[in-house]
């Protein structure tokens, strides 16, 4: 193929191929050439030229031909036209040739084709030669075959294209031509003519002037019997053509006759004239008349309604809004009884307001903005009065004349049906943005809705309920209000039939809409429907009139109140039970008394009552499914085998009261198949028999006519088989009355007052078959297998198709059931007859029957499972095919291979393989039968797809014969390149990765699989080229590299706009792919191609709609374009995948593209911002600057016009979440997007940076619009935007106003946002998430002026007083668990408030506590830095009475809900303080959502007043709101009258606690970490104060608490959940000691005096029981975690295996040091006895942490773990346990061994930390423990060490230790040391004295030894200081230090004098030394500057041990 990719063909090459070869060979040089040609190629032309005309003659394939055609067009339009002349006169002489061959034929297509590219691309430079060339070619039209037609219409396309205006002689003639094909009996030729009169309509004048009106009987025509292609192509021709006609410019230079531009009714008349009567002409019409048959057929009403969108669409959304009036009267007009034939019939009737409801739905749905479909609601509104009064007139008209209104009433119920199906849908789609148009009382929505449920006719009033539910799932809060309104009315207008049936089909949807409602309705609703259905059901036999409609509104009612789930349900579970119960006679014997009597009437009744109560029961257990306990199944079963009994009799009552039980019966029949098939099979296995029996009646049955097969089967047949069927079961834009085609003349698709099951009719009765089909016994299956085979065989013609239709289905389904449960056939003896059925099945007509009995066939040979038996199969069909030629054997046959191998993963042997390849090869083959070669084909793909590996050895093969078939097959047979696309796809899909290869086999391999892909990209039919992108996609993802990009995103950005749904599908799929790897470079290439659009690019017609996107990408990149794609696109599933391409988008390159995705997020939430609103925000209260604010915001954008035109608000959702995510992902790219001072200066550095923080004006202002707007799940993402925006911006600084954040400014906007939000009228939802972003903009400190503050809390206040007004205040609108919501989320948000008020004094009150010990005196500055944090705290304070009663009330819910589900009969019957019994279920999450905050404010409020908090007199209602007084855990009988407040005290103590350990035992590992956080935080609150310590100290509570602590720290690996577990143990232990302590003062008070504390006088630790044991356990998961080594059994023996000492991190020193605080305390929590048994671990783990941890820091400065080890070391060794008279001794000998191992440490060690410790050993023990000689030797042997270490550091350290041990009072410690040590110091000092110190460290190591021996003076003996002071004397002189010397003479004056005497030259020098004082102080300052100590850590440790 290398070869092929030259400018000119590589001739040589080309010749050496074979036949095949060739054409793949020219096809690849081709299309390389084509890439090229824009080259500059004039010395080659002539050459080129010649070649591409030679191979004109070659008979090149479809594709082949027009890329030969593309590049002779560009050749000769960039190089020299002179040769051109001759090129079309060859072209022309081919086409003129006499050759009518088969062979020819290839070479005179190409021949038109390439006239048609030459004069689209040359066009008026070959002017004068297009008369001759037109003329020829229609005259070759007249002979040519269908192919030739074909590309003759599309080259006339092209021509004219080309030409322009300079065409117009001949359009009169191109004109003839094609209305002649319009109507050909070939499809593809009717699209083709319809394409060219498309092109013809540009400039032919005559064809939207003179020829208006037979242009549109011709569509008509060629809609007649057409397919789904050509209804596309003959609408979009014909709306073009009327919309050009209306819209019109006066007569134009071209043409000379005055054009008469036609009106808009004349237009619609046109249409309408088509919709009524059709293509027929007046006579034929009249015809039919007289003969009383509708002469419309089904295809010309749906291709007229497409025409009627094209119509509307061309001209747009704004001449809609304008026309919208006169358009919708005139459509409704075509089901009015003005047009009495259209619904003449009730099929046809349903058929048109179809096709009217989907015109509707694709104009005002599609192409009209919010704010005009509510203007066009209000039309339709209208018009439902209008009809309405003439409805009243006719029904109130009481004269003799009504029969003739009442055809005025029937007639009017199509109209109305229609106007109410688009108003609901119109409402739906607006949902809260509906609001103002129903609280429009001029327009009275919801009035002329309800007003027609009383209409005569059933259809009008189920749509008017229809309606009304659409209404409640838009808008919520009606749901409430419109149930009483009906249920008001249905009980006050009980004696009217239309009354009791249109409300309770209202009340029945309105019920079907609260699944959809979140915020529910109150629980007291279903009581009254429940209520009223009863009552219905008991007074139907009062009233015979009205005895069938109020039973079937009773029972409708009761099930749909089942749709409201469980938790409704279960309260009427048993007056449900007991109606169903009571509905059914007891027994056999009942059933047949009952028989005999009656009459028709009371069995009418009768069956709709059995019906209604199935139908009520088959809800239940479809919503109900939890209630299902075996005690309700036991209750429920009873009935059922009265109502076996009473289906099997079914047939004899019908014949003994005659035909009006027909409808009733068919109901209850279908009611109890379809309860049936729900129940499991056991619990009716009793009634097989009689149920099959029934079944198999019901198949076979002849008199039932239904075409049912399009929904019987589809659902059997595997999905991908269906692509075999063409469009009509795919999912097309146009599928709502498309379906109608499918359904035959006798059947309605999707109308309402057929029950919907009619339609499917059979569909319960196939899946019922199928279960019990598999559970009879095997004898049986052959009984009835047999009986259905004789049923096909008795029948004839269509009926026999019917029956042959039902019974495969049923054994289909059955077939199905049998393999998922594994089950088996049988013997022989039914596998024959089930083979014959099959096999019938698979040689019929029907090609849907076709493709479920292959299907069948494979399951079959599945449920067989054996080997010899499937064989068998595939060897019949291998037989039939190579004898059978006819089309049907054929077909079903080669899908039959297929499916076997689908199902059964190759039928083994490759023979077998082989064998199907080959067959299926030559099928596919066969051009005499494009539908052979399609199923063949279809089947190959699947067999490519099933055998996997095995399919190697054919690759190639296939691949060639794929590429030749796409190369020669007519594009006009697309389900045959369809067909191949499936098959190319299945072996990209095999070859997998293995296309990445590099060697020659499989480059060739890719390279064809490439070129396939371009063959399907430029084929005419969409399907295909979705196909192609299909197979590019699998190609994009195995081999990336060998896939062009550039040119793949282009034809994706064609396509993006298709108006094939599939097409649109398929680039959306791809598109998702594609972003995921390499979102930046589609986005480039995107825009590239929109910029580089030239006209070839672009596709044969730009729709307008193609056109926006075009524009669109050009303005707003790729994402803006799928934004606005997504807002107009109305499948659900695209839309998804819309939206995750954006997401991917957004993630991949938002960060780098900031600005572009802000502003697209802006633009789409600007473009309808309805700033009406926002403006009229009560600005009251704020200031005037908030006004200018507001105003910024709302002036901005009428001005300029957005890319995006009134998007949906579920656009503007995904908007708004778009910027949340944005944020999110800049938190992850740095932290410059939140810092704007780094921002800028980055900035500025380099301008394309962009950073989060400078847009922070758009996003507060995107915020504040969705925050602000009608819709409310907008309103919902704007405050979330804005919480984002707080929490994250909250601690931004200001740079230009030091101490302030950026977000201040933005004050006003916030207020602004919210206080809509706290509007009496605003849902719950709403105001819930506004007061969690009140607490958060307070709690963040943004603001700290108070007034400022004061607005926002303002706001809570306002929600606070809502929540007390307690449940007699709460909205009826929604279930009282909205209430619950937003009580509890005030609650939280107070609590956050509280929360942040207390911390922030705390700290302050710390900060201010530094300050005084810094300054010792208050500064003015502290009292600014005050006022804010006591502000808030006092702003609080005045509110925190009510909160605590209503937090403590939230919190004693919270405990109720928490309890296990045994104990459920202990919660209060009436529910809690903020729940009620009945949504107990609803309520929980709301609880779990908010108590953790709820509990930490609760024990912060309670630790500042000290638990001294409640009034005797008030009890326990303290503990709740004053509405709804409930006690702790009791109930009310049982309390007493008052409690204590101890008790009180107690209970509030137990409910804190409880709630606390019962979520740290087992918090779900879904719970976030705050409420973890939040929950510690409280306890540690909480123990704050005396009293509940004194609770936990001496209680098992302790221990318990401590044993949920460690699992919790096993659990949860976050540094701040493990501080916060910490800081708890410690606050437990404390407890404890304090409690040890108290147990001891009260004992020696009266001189009894036991051991208190764990271990009594045994010292025994009891594990579980021991709070010490517990304690212990936690701190040593703690070390062991951060220090493996500590534990013995991890360094494999008991002494510890020392490595080197280490550094912990941050996180992991801080828990070190907090665990080690803990074990120091220990001690003193047990008694004598039990401090022995503890001491050898704590002191283990001390010294451990030491040793592991001491390493040298350069600064001198000790590690966090070592400091905290020496700290904990200190508080072990002066414990008082060690001089306890019973432990002494132990001790004694512990501590002993504790310093040998401190001593034993290795070499490694920090010396300072070392000896530090040594230290503390020596100065904090009692004498005897270190005064042994042995140990005091090896001291004194660490410290001589360290005095001669060359480490300054090392040596000052061990001076400042030596002067606490010299200056030690017990001289038995110090005098050893001194005698040892002093003589060394002495004389290091001397010897300073000659080398003098070089830096400040030296200098102060000599102080510190000055220090030392001045201590020393201090101590020696009289005799012995003039020694000391004669050697101390000379240094001090000659440093002259002040402090020492000058101090020094006084002090000892009778030495001083002495020295002085006897030494003069000391006496000089000191006198020299005294005048140079003053230059000395400099000196001075210098080591003092040193000395300053750093803070190394937050954990406050002292550094100075002594």
């Amino acid at each position: 193929m290398e070869l092929a990719h030259s400018l000119l063909l590589n001739e040589e090459a080309y010749n050496q191929l074979g036949e095949f070869q060739k054409a793949e060979f020219i096809f690849e040089w081709l299309r390389f050439l084509e890439k090229l040609l824009p080259a500059d190629v004039r010395e080659k032309q002539k050459k080129l030229a010649e070649q591409l005309i030679s191979l004109l003659n070659s008979s090149p394939g479809p594709p082949t031909r027009r890329l030969i055609a593309k590049n002779l067009a560009i050749l000769y339009s960039i190089g020299d036209t002179l040769s051109v002349y001759q090129t079309v006169d060859k072209c022309n002489e081919l086409i003129r040739s006499k050759d009518d061959s088969p062979s020819y034929l290839p070479t005179k297509l190409a021949a038109v084709v390439c006239l048609g590219y030459l004069y689209k691309k040359l066009g008026r430079i070959l002017g004068n030669s297009f008369t001759d060339t037109v003329g020829n070619v229609l005259k070759a039209m007249k002979n040519a075959e269908s192919q030739g037609r074909y590309e003759i219409m599309l080259s006339l396309q092209n021509i004219l294209n080309g030409l322009g205006a300079a065409a117009t002689p001949c359009h009169r003639d191109i004109y003839k031509a094609a209305r002649s094909c319009l109507t050909d009996r070939s499809m593809a030729v009717r699209c083709a003519a319809a394409k060219c009169l498309l092109e013809l309509q540009k400039e032919a004048v005559f064809m939207w002037s003179t020829e208006l009106d037979s242009v549109a009987t011709l569509c008509f025509k060629s809609f007649d019997g057409s397919n789904y292609d050509v209804r596309i192509a003959v609408s979009k021709l014909l709306g073009t053509v009327l919309a050009r006609a209306v819209t019109c410019k006066q007569a134009t230079a071209s043409t000379r006759q005055n054009v008469r531009k036609i009106s808009l009714d004349e237009a619609t008349e046109l249409l309408g004239t088509g919709f009524l009567r059709g293509s027929s002409g007046f006579l034929r019409a009249s015809g039919d008349i007289l003969k009383g048959i509708s002469s419309v057929s089904r295809d010309i009403r749906v291709g007229v309604t497409q025409a009627y969108v094209v119509f509307v669409s061309t001209l747009g959304g704004q001449w809609l809004e304008r026309n919208f009036s006169a358009l919708l009267s005139h459509i409704l007009d075509l089901v009015s009884q003005s047009h009495p034939k259209a619904i003449q019939t009730q099929m046809d009737a349903i058929c048109c307001r179809r096709c009217i409801s989907f015109i509707l739905r694709a104009t005002v749905g599609g192409l009209l903005g919010e704010k005009a479909q509510i203007a066009a609601a209000k039309e339709i509104c209208q018009a439902i009065w209008r009809l309405k009064k003439v409805v009243d007139v006719v029904m109130s008209d009481g004269n003799l004349e009504t029969r003739i209104g009442i055809t005025d009433v029937t007639a009017s119920q199509h109209v109305l049906v229609c106007a109410l199906h688009e108003l609901g849908s119109l409402i739906h789609g607006l949902g809260t943005t509906a609001a103002p148009l129903l609280q429009d009382s001029s327009t009275g929505v919801l009035d002329a809705v309800i007003s027609v449920i009383l209409h005569p006719s059933i259809s009008v009033r189920l749509a008017a309920a229809w309606c009304l539910r659409c209404i409640a799932v838009a808008l919520p809060s009606y749901v409430s209000p419109l149930l009483d309104r009906c249920i008001e009315r249905l009980s006050a207008l009980k004696t009217s039939p239309e009354a009791v049936t249109g409300y309770s089909f209202a009340v029945a949807a309105l019920l079907g809409a609260v699944k959809h409602c979140p915020l529910g309705i109150p629980h007291g609703k279903g009581k009254v429907i429940m209520t009223v259905a009863e009552d219905l059901l008991c007074s139907a036999s009062q009233n015979s009139r009205i005895s069938i409609q109020r039973t079937q509104a009773g029972w409708l009612l009761v099930a749909s109140l089942m749709t409201l789930g469980p938790a409704v349900v279960q309260h009427y579970l048993p007056r449900m039970l007991l109606l169903w119960k009571c509905i059914f006679p007891l027994s056999p014997k009942d059933l047949e008394t009952e028989r005999s009597r009656g009459d028709s009437f009371t069995w009418q009744v009768t069956l709709e009552g059995r019906a209604g109560a199935l139908c009520a029961i088959k809800t239940f257990l479809s919503y109900c499914g939890g209630l299902l306990t075996t005690d309700v199944i036991q209750r429920l079963l009873p009935p059922l085998p009265c109502a076996v009994d009473l289906l099997t009799r079914l047939p004899s009552i019908h014949k003994m009261y005659g035909n009006a039980l027909k409808t009733p019966s068919m109901t209850y029949r279908h009611r109890l198949y379809e309860l049936l098939a729900l129940l499991p099979p056991k619990t009716y296995e009793g009634k097989f028999c009689a149920i099959l029996k029934e079944l198999v009646a019901d198949f076979t049955a002849t008199d039932n006519q239904m075409a049912a097969s399009t929904f019987l089967l589809p659902p059997l047949c595997h999905q991908d088989d269906l692509l075999l069927l063409g469009p009509f079961l795919q999912e097309t834009d146009h599928r709502f009355i498309e379906e109608q085609l499918l359904l035959g003349s006798g059947i309605a698709g999707g109308s309402l007052e057929y029950d919907p099951y009619s339609i499917y009719e059979k569909a319960a009765e196939v899946r019922l078959f199928g279960v019990i089909f598999s559970h009879v016994a095997e004898s049986q299956r052959l009984q009835v297998l047999e009986k259905l085979l004789a049923s096909i065989k008795q029948t004839k013609g269509a009926r026999q198709q019917t029956v042959q239709l039902n019974i495969v289905s049923a054994f289909s389904s059955f077939l199905k059931h049998l393999a998922s449960c594994k089950g088996s056939l049988g013997p022989e003896e039914v596998r024959r007859p089930a083979l014959t059925l099959v096999m019938g099945a698979l040689e019929s007509n029907n090609p849907l029957l076709r493709c479920a009995a292959a299907e069948s066939l494979a399951r079959l040979a599945q449920v067989v499972a054996d080997s010899a038996f499937t064989a068998g199969l595939a060897q019949l069909s291998f037989d039939k095919l190579k004898s059978a030629r006819d089309v049907v054997s054929r077909t079903g046959h080669s899908l039959a291979l297929g499916s076997l191998y689908r199902y059964l993963g190759g039928i083994g042997s490759t023979q077998h393989l082989n064998a199907c390849v080959g067959i299926l090869y030559t099928l596919s083959q066969d051009s005499t039968s494009p539908d052979v070669q399609t199923w063949a084909l279809h089947s190959l793909s699947l067999i490519i797809d099933s055998a996997g590996p095995l399919y190697h050895v054919h690759v190639e093969a296939t691949l060639s014969l794929v590429v030749m078939l796409l190369l020669t097959v007519p594009p006009a047979y697309a389900e045959v390149h369809q067909s191949l696309g499936r098959c190319l796809n299945a072996l990209i899909t095999m070859l997998g990765p293995e296309l990445q290869g590099i060697n020659t086999a499989v480059s060739t391999l890719r390279s064809s699989c490439l070129l396939g892909c371009a063959v399907m990209q430029d084929n005419p039919d969409c399907l295909v080229q979705a196909q192609a992108i299909s197979c590019l996609q699998q190609l994009h993802m195995f081999a990336p590299r060998h896939v062009n990009l550039s040119s793949l995103v282009s034809s994706l950005c064609v396509n993006l706009c298709s108006s094939y749904l599939l097409l649109r599908r398929a680039v959306l799929a791809c598109l998702r792919q594609l972003v995921q790897r390499e979102a930046a470079e589609v986005s480039e290439h995107a825009v590239a191609f929109v910029k580089d659009c030239r006209e070839d690019f672009t596709p044969e017609v730009l729709s307008t709609r193609c056109h926006m996107y075009y524009i669109n990408i050009r303005e707003v990149g790729l994402e803006g374009a799928l934004l606005s794609l997504l807002d107009k696109e109305l499948d659900q599933r695209l839309c998804q995948d819309i939206r995750e391409t954006l997401n991917h988008m957004l993630t991949s390159v938002a960060v780098e593209k900031l600005s572009f995705w802000l502003k697209l997020c802006n633009d789409v939430l600007a473009a309808s911002a309805d700033f009406t609103s926002v403006a009229s925000v009560d600005t009251t209260q704020e200031e005037e600057g908030t006004k200018e604010d507001d105003d910024v915001l709302t002036s901005e954008t009428d001005e300029r016009s957005h890319p995006f035109t009134n998007p949906k608000w579920s656009t503007r959702v995904f908007a708004a979440e778009c910027v949340c995510k944005i944020i999110s992902h800049c938190e992850n790219a740095g932290r410059a997007h939140f810092d704007i001072t780094l921002a800028q200066e980055r900035k500025q550095r380099d301008s394309r940076d962009d950073f989060l923080v400078l847009h922070l004006a758009d996003l507060i202002r995107m915020a504040f619009m969705a925050a602000t707007d009608h819709s409310d799940q907008l309103r919902l993402s704007g405050l979330q935007t804005l919480l984002v925006v707080v929490r994250r911006f909250a601690s931004v600084p200001e740079p230009e106003f030091p101490g302030h954040v950026i977000l201040e400014q933005y004050q006003a906007n916030v207020g602004a946002a919210l206080r809509p939000a706290f509007a009496p009228e605003t849902p719950p939802d709403v105001t819930a998430k506004a007061c969690q972003v009140c607490s958060a903009w307070i709690a963040s400190g943004i603001v700290s002026d108070l007034n400022d503050l004061r607005r926002v809390h303002q706001l809570l206040i306002s929600s606070l007083t809502k929540v007390q007004a307690g449940k007699e205040a709460q909205s009826q609108l929604y279930n009282e668990s909205a209430s619950t919501m937003e009580i509890l989320a005030v609650l939280k948000a107070w609590a956050e408030v509280y929360i942040v008020a207390v911390e922030r004094e705390k700290n302050q009150s710390d900060a201010h506590k530094q300050i005084l010990m810094i300054t010792n005196s208050t500064d003015e500055s502290y009292g600014d830095l005050t006022s804010s944090a006591d502000g808030l705290l006092d702003l609080v304070q005045a509110d925190l009475g009510i909160l605590s009663k209503l937090w403590l009330a939230a919190l004693q819910d919270f405990a109720l809900l928490t309890l296990p589900s045994e104990y459920a009969s202990q919660l209060p019957a009436e529910g809690g303080a903020f729940y009620t019994a009945e949504t107990i279920e609803n309520a929980r999450p709301h609880y779990h959502n908010s108590w953790a905050l709820i509990l930490y404010a609760t024990a912060l409020w309670l630790t500042s007043t000290g638990f001294l908090v409640v009034d005797p007199d008030e009890g326990v209602t303290n503990l709740s709101r004053p509405v709804t007084p409930t006690t702790m855990c009791q109930d009310s009988s049982s309390r007493a009258a008052v409690k204590s407040p101890e008790d009180v005290n107690t209970d509030i103590f137990h409910l804190i606690l409880g709630i606390s350990v019962e979520f740290l035992c087992s918090p779900r590992s879904d719970s976030a970490m705050e409420n973890i956080t939040a929950c510690l935080h409280a306890l540690q609150a909480f123990l704050d104060v005396p009293w509940p310590r004194s609770k936990i100290g001496g209680d098992q509570l302790g221990v318990e608490l401590l044993n949920v602590l460690h699992r919790l720290i096993l659990t949860r690996e976050s540094l701040d959940i493990q501080l916060a577990t910490l800081e708890v143990v410690r606050q437990i232990l404390f407890a404890a000691q304090e409690h040890v302590r108290e147990k001891r003062r009260s004992a020696e008070e009266k001189e009894t005096l036991p051991e208190y504390g764990e271990g009594k006088d045994t010292g025994g630790l009891v594990p579980g029981k021991s709070l010490v044991f517990a304690t212990l356990e936690l701190c040593v998961c703690i070390l062991v975690r951060q220090l493996p080594q500590l534990n013995p059994k991890v360094t494999g023996s008991p002494a510890l295996k020392v490595g080197k000492p280490q550094l912990l991190s941050e996180s992991g020193s801080r828990l070190v040091a907090a665990a080690l605080v803990i074990l120091s305390d220990i001690p003193s929590v047990c008694s004598p006895e039990g401090s022995v048994s503890v001491l050898p671990t704590i002191l283990y783990l001390i010294i451990g942490v030491l040793r592991e941890t001491a390493v040298k820091l350069p600064d001198g400065q000790l590690p966090l773990t070592v400091a905290a080890s020496l700290q904990a070391l200190k508080g072990i060794l002066s414990s008082p346990m060690a001089q306890a008279e019973k432990s002494r001794t132990a001790w004694t000998e512990l501590l002993r061994s504790a310093l040998v191992t401190v001593l034993d440490s290795q070499q490694e060690l920090d010396e300072v930390s070392l000896l530090t410790g040594v230290t503390e050993f020596i100065l904090s023990t009692s004498p005897e423990v270190t005064t042994i000689e042995c140990l005091q030797k090896r001291c004194i042997e660490k410290f001589k060490i360290a005095l001669d270490s060359k480490d300054p550091v090392v040596q000052l350290k061990c001076y400042q230790l030596l002067l606490s041990i010299f200056k030690y009072p017990n001289r038995a410690v110090s005098y050893p040391y001194i005698h040892s040590l002093a003589p060394s110091i002495v004389g290091k000092l001397q010897e300073t004295e000659k080398t003098k110190p070089e830096n400040s460290a030296e200098l102060q190591v000599i102080q510190e030894g000055i220090k030392v021996v001045a201590a020393l003076i201090a101590i020696a003996e009289e005799e012995h200081r003039a020694y000391l002071v004669a050697c101390l004397l000379p240094l001090l002189i000659s440093f002259l230090l002040d402090e020492n010397s000058l101090g020094f003479g006084p002090q000892y004056s009778s030495v001083f004098k002495k020295v002085m005497a006897s030494s003069p030259t000391v006496k000089a020098r000191l006198e020299s030394a005294v005048k140079g004082n003053q230059e000395s102080i400099k000196v001075k300052t210098t080591p003092k500057q040193a000395k300053n100590p750093g803070k190394s850590s937050s954990i406050q440790l002292k550094t100075n041990f002594f």
